[in-house]
């Protein structure tokens, strides 16, 4: 019962770390890479030492492709986006910047910007008809639980905790991206549809300890205030659910720390994604059906 009795306490904690999430995302942006936009990436290594960013930014330019992006990556390599290149285009640009300096080609992709933009859609939609699914399965799964919370209110709990748990990595991605200069890929989005099925899984799991005591209450005639048979039911499942976690989260760990670069951001996202899931499953979820009874219980 100590959850239910100081969910307060996490209702303000969750609206500043939300604020936060929100801030960050409005006041430092979100970098859309080219899987979205169309353009060329370029990733280089110098294996003798970087020169400096403004150098390699002129030798680039020698190339006429319009505007040049140039982000540094780790200690020797940098990343260089352009518009979409031709292979002669993408030819001269290695050779202009191989000139003055050893370097090496670690990847080349290449996205038209119809691709990009017919991606973003698809992107869109997949969210869209994630959270719409999931919707629906709750209205079904509890379509008989009526008292003291109708079953459209499980539905809005857990509209209301899987806007959470995007926001939260959403808010962090944009952070890491300022200063790492890591951009929107489709590596992320994957990311968070797989967060979305992760994170309703633990909140079914209490809300179905939640309907499991109400029918036995009913069946066997007993009394019991609501707020303690949410209580009793995140108690029943607590411990399943931070073990199930702490696995997937020391998975995510050893992916991100000892795992190639390719797939580092996206476990970063998903071990942000899962922590939040977590928290929100045990402390917001089911603490947030204990107002709504009241309100109805009033109504």
């Amino acid at each position: 019962m100590f959850i239910i009795k100081h969910r307060t306490f996490f209702f303000w904690f969750t609206g500043v770390v939300l604020v936060g999430a929100i801030g960050a995302i409005i006041g430092l942006g979100l970098p859309i890479g080219i899987d979205f936009t169309g353009g060329s990436l370029i990733q280089l290594s110098y294996p003798h030492g970087r020169p400096a960013l403004s150098t390699i930014q002129q030798e680039a330019a020698k190339v006429p492709v319009g505007a040049i992006s140039v982000i540094p990556t780790g200690t020797d390599g940098v990343s260089i986006r352009t518009r979409t290149l031709t292979p002669a285009e993408h030819a001269a640009m290695l050779q202009a910047l191989s000139e003055n300096a050893s370097t090496t080609e670690l990847a080349f992709t290449s996205v038209g910007p119809a691709l990009g933009s017919q991606f973003a859609h698809k992107a869109i939609w997949a969210i869209v008809a994630v959270v719409l699914a999931i919707i629906a399965y709750i209205a079904f799964a509890f379509r008989k639980v009526s008292r003291p919370v109708p079953s459209w209110g499980y539905g809005l709990t857990v509209i209301a905790i899987l806007v959470h748990d995007l926001l939260i990595p959403t808010g962090f991605f944009a952070i890491f991206a300022h200063f790492t200069g890591a951009e929107v890929d489709s590596l992320f989005v994957t990311a968070l549809l797989a967060l979305l099925g992760y994170s309703v899984n633990d909140t079914i799991i209490i809300f179905d300890r939640v309907r499991e005591h109400l029918r036995n209450n009913d069946r066997d005639h007993t009394r019991e205030e609501f707020a303690e048979t949410v209580g009793k039911s995140i108690s029943e499942t607590m411990t399943r659910s931070i073990n199930t976690s702490l696995t997937v989260i020391l998975a995510l760990v050893a992916l991100a720390v000892l795992g190639a670069p390719a797939t580092r951001l996206f476990a970063l996202v998903l071990l942000v994604g899962v922590v939040a899931g977590t928290y929100s499953s045990i402390l917001l979820a089911a603490p947030l059906l204990v107002p709504l009874s009241e309100y109805f219980i009033k109504k």
